[in-house]
């Protein structure tokens, strides 16, 4: 156990030996920074046994603690998680490097050619919870980007995380780049998060990516700037024009196919008019063990459905639960979206092309669907190789963080004698 001068003293170590490491790969070639990541990438694939072991000590560890069955799974490394984690770098590595990317050239009157040019942000924070892939996703899209990053994975998957830590650790040694381009937090004291949040000067931005304790922690303590979303309310919103079949599955593939995930439906809103096609989704969800809390006129529709509170409106569950309300039309669902959105993601499901026009142009969150799962508000779905974490705010990024927004520009400026009368 360090204690809190020790945690101090360890993390400005980090921090320096962060802030060296990003010098050095401000200037690496996209050629070393693929091939640290293709040598990651084998390196996982070479461990998985280790890595399995270490995974089951973090599984132990969660289920002592009574973690939720959801908690688990988003926890639990398998065999096909562990390939998908090393084709997530491999990913990564055939993705273009943002890095000297020209966003824009003009040329002044008087001659200036002035050019808009894609440049690291420099030392990047990403504190997270359970999900071990994190440590990965977040190092290899840091490194590709050309950011250095201290890494703080949650207490549940520290072994997890420390066993993929040292495949990718070994992928920057065999391209000759710094070792400490991505470190890991070697402690569970919290301890380390506070002096984290201290580091401005040293740390860049910080990426908060877990349950609303953390973010709310990360946001209200910060001295460094933040990427984060606070929580996943999203909505699923069946118009009355939308095909029942399409509606039905896309409702099941958003709060099922993986309930624990900020990306899962939590709310879903039905026209009147399109109440019909209700009583069969509400049927496949409690087949599939969701439960499900409803208005009266959704309860009416099956006795298994139980009353939905003004709380649950605003609440993520990270569960097999699901709130459902029959609204008048689209204003009507537009206005509860507006009231109780997280501002994560929402799709519309519908034929009506300006009932899914209107609905993308206002709905203000940071991905707005039509007649698709909510369930791929993800980097890698939108093909960004993965994701660093999802961004609700407006300033600088927004939705998926990917190797772009985890880039600043600065401005060069060529000229031939010129100066300013």
């Amino acid at each position: 156990m360090f204690d809190s001068h020790t945690i101090d003293g360890m993390m400005d170590e980090l921090g320096a030996s962060a802030r060296s490491a990003a010098s050095r790969l401000a200037l690496a070639t996209t050629d070393m920074k693929n091939n640290a990541l293709l040598s990651a990438a084998a390196a996982l694939r070479d461990n998985c046994q280790t890595i399995l072991q270490a995974n089951s000590k973090d599984i132990a560890y969660g289920t002592e603690k009574g973690l939720s069955a959801a908690m688990i799974d988003r926890l639990l490394l398998d065999d096909q998680r562990i390939e998908a984690i090393a084709k997530s770098l491999e990913d990564i590595a055939a993705l273009p490097d943002p890095v000297g990317d020209e966003m824009a050239r003009w040329t002044r009157p008087n001659g200036l050619d002035i050019a808009r040019v894609r440049v690291p942000l420099g030392v990047i924070g990403v504190i997270y919870e359970s999900r071990p892939n994190v440590t990965a996703d977040a190092g290899a899209l840091c490194l590709k980007a050309g950011n250095a990053v201290i890494l703080r994975g949650g207490s549940e998957s520290f072994h997890s995380s420390t066993a993929i830590h040292d495949c990718l650790v070994e992928g920057l040694k065999k391209a000759g780049l710094p070792e400490d381009a991505i470190q890991l937090v070697p402690t569970r004291d919290r301890a380390a998060v506070g002096k984290m949040l201290t580091m401005s000067g040293v740390i860049d931005i910080i990426v908060p990516r877990g349950g609303r304790s953390l973010v709310e922690r990360v946001q209200t303590e910060s001295r460094v700037p933040v990427f984060a979303h606070l929580e996943g309310i999203c909505h699923v919103y069946i118009h009355e024009a939308a095909d029942p079949q399409k509606a039905h599955d896309i409702v099941l593939n958003a709060k099922m196919r993986r309930t624990g995930i900020c990306g899962a439906a939590e709310t879903l809103l039905v026209d009147r008019a399109a109440a019909g096609s209700l009583p069969s989704i509400i049927e496949s969800l409690i087949a599939q063990g969701c439960a499900v809390r409803g208005v009266t006129a959704v309860r009416a529709m099956d006795s298994r459905v139980t009353p939905a509170s003004e709380e649950d409106w605003s609440t993520e569950y990270l569960d097999a639960i699901l709130s459902v309300k029959i609204v008048d039309d689209i204003d009507d669902a537009l206005a509860h979206i507006a009231a109780f959105s997280s501002g994560h993601t929402e799709s519309i499901v519908t034929e009506d092309a300006g009932a899914a026009q209107t609905f993308l142009t206002k709905v203000d969150s940071a991905i707005v669907m039509h007649n698709a799962s909510t369930q791929f508000a993800d980097g890698g779905e939108f093909g960004m190789g993965a994701e660093i974490g999802i961004a609700t705010g407006r300033i600088h990024a927004r939705g998926p963080v990917g190797l772009e927004q985890l880039t600043s520009f600065k401005y060069q400026v060529r000229g031939s004698g010129q100066t300013r009368p």
